[in-house]
């Protein structure tokens, strides 16, 4: 006898699932802080591996054993503050009034956006105290350093970052900061969450049971085994957008929440396997290490943020970092 009642296939709170824009993700919403420093930081993915540590959490069922672990590592060479972006209250909300750019923009900037530099441009920034009525928000424009990674990427990542305080503070924050370099250490530290934000892995155009799980059909069905059957109901007479059809999957903009940060590191040999990250290389560079799994395949641009939601106490002490190759049994 057949089920009288089947669950939904394939989640509908993701919807419409389309290709992303960019590789680059976009941030939306900023969470508010009191400290003044930037509310984000951005890397690239290495890959995985995993450690021995002691399980340093308080009531945890495992709480001073030794538990094994999966992580990523994300290389997180520095951020160069290329300028600074000043918003005002629209009739929509924020719209940008004013960009003011470092004196000397590096070269490999410009092969990604034309930037003409600005004279004192820390100046122009502390000048902006003289219109604070007509300020609502200051943000920092920072590109990444591909160049210094083991990825083919020459171009840089060129985006925008929040900063905590008021707008006095971020003022000064930011006059200071313009033509400089920036670390992940100024952002995040150990044992502290974070919401990574990424670009999944692409699948292309795919069917609906590839897609959304679904259940092939029986050997004697008509017209193939890999559809959904019926296309609809006659009440209502039309498609319904619950509907699992055909398209692309993979390549969307995902955020995972409350990741933790299991350590933040300088020199990236201690991490790096023999023979380096498949499809990646070797770690060069500063990098962070990160509980679990995390979107994207090797070499993907990666955001990390601040985390937004309710953490737990967790803590941990490494022991071991495996660096066996990652190539197979060769």
């Amino acid at each position: 006898m057949g089920k009288t009642s089947r669950p939904h296939r394939g989640s509908t709170g993701i919807l419409p699932r389309k290709r992303a824009k960019r590789q680059r993700p976009r941030i939306r919403s900023w969470i508010t802080e009191s400290e003044v420093k930037p509310l984000g930081f951005s890397g690239y993915k290495a890959g995985m591996t995993h450690i021995i540590a002691v399980d340093e959490t308080k009531n945890s069922p495992t709480s001073g054993m030794e538990v094994f672990l999966p992580v990523t590592i994300v290389e997180t060479p520095p951020m160069t503050v290329v300028g600074v972006r000043v918003y005002s209250k629209g009739y929509e909300g924020l719209e940008a009034a004013q960009d003011i750019w470092m004196s000397e923009p590096a070269k490999q900037v410009q092969k990604r956006a034309p930037i003409k530099g600005d004279k004192d441009g820390a100046k122009k920034v502390q000048d902006l105290k003289n219109n604070l009525d007509t300020i609502a928000d200051i943000r920092l424009i920072l590109y990444t350093h591909p160049f210094e990674t083991h990825t083919p990427q020459k171009k840089p990542d060129v985006m925008e970052m929040a900063l905590g305080g008021d707008i006095n503070s971020k003022i000064e924050y930011a006059a200071q900061k313009i033509g400089t370099q920036m670390t992940v250490e100024e952002v995040f530290g150990q044992n502290q969450y974070v919401d990574v934000k990424s670009v999944t892995k692409g699948k292309g155009f795919q069917g609906v049971i590839k897609r959304y799980g679904l259940r092939r059909q029986i050997r004697k069905s008509a017209k193939g085994r890999r559809h959904i059957g019926s296309g609809g109901s006659w009440v209502p007479a039309r498609k319904l957008w619950t509907e699992p059809l055909p398209g692309q999957m993979g390549y969307h903009s995902r955020t995972e929440y409350n990741k933790l940060i299991l350590s933040i590191g300088k020199d990236g040999a201690e991490i790096t396997p023999k023979g380096g990250f498949l499809h990646y290389g070797p770690v060069k560079n500063n990098y962070v290490m990160i509980h679990g799994s995390i979107p994207g395949p090797a070499k993907r641009v990666v955001r990390l943020l601040p985390a937004r939601r309710v953490q737990k106490e967790e803590s941990y002490n490494i022991l071991k970092i495996n660096t066996e190759s990652k190539q197979g049994n060769r």
